[in-house]
């Protein structure tokens, strides 16, 4: 991240920035931008028994770019949290889709954008799970 952080402060042009992130990105088109084990701060309270729990900040910053520039509280709202957890009836993945959280905002050229975005989220999500 401090690469990618010192990359992008350098870059002149909106090819720059792009060039930048799409060295970042995964195959899946987002990057990780950050990880939380939460299940290890609950296996302190609880012992070994504590469930397993991983929040990860993911996202793609061309996207977040796009929605911001017409919605500025987009930037509230992506990266996108993604919560990984084991409970006792199975795997559960979860987020907030960012359709639900910009069409308040009544804009739909960002509207289209969260849209795309939360397919694409979508399908990652559906391919982690199976």
């Amino acid at each position: 991240m401090r690469e990618f952080t010192a990359g992008i402060g350098a870059a002149k042009t909106a090819g720059d920035l792009e060039a930048i992130v799409q060295r970042a990105l995964g195959k899946s088109g987002f990057m990780e931008f950050a990880r939380f084990d939460l299940g290890v701060v609950l296996k302190i309270e609880s012992g070994e028994r504590g469930p397993d729990s991983l929040h990860l900040v993911i996202g793609n910053p061309l996207i977040m770019k796009e929605m911001v520039k017409r919605v500025p509280d987009a930037g509230s709202y992506a990266p996108v949290s993604l919560l990984i957890d084991k409970r006792p009836d199975g795997v559960h993945l979860s987020y907030d889709s960012m359709a639900s959280l910009l069409a308040p905002h009544g804009d739909a050229d960002a509207l289209k954008v969260a849209r795309d975005l939360d397919s694409k989220v979508e399908r990652l999500l559906t391919e982690a799970a199976s």
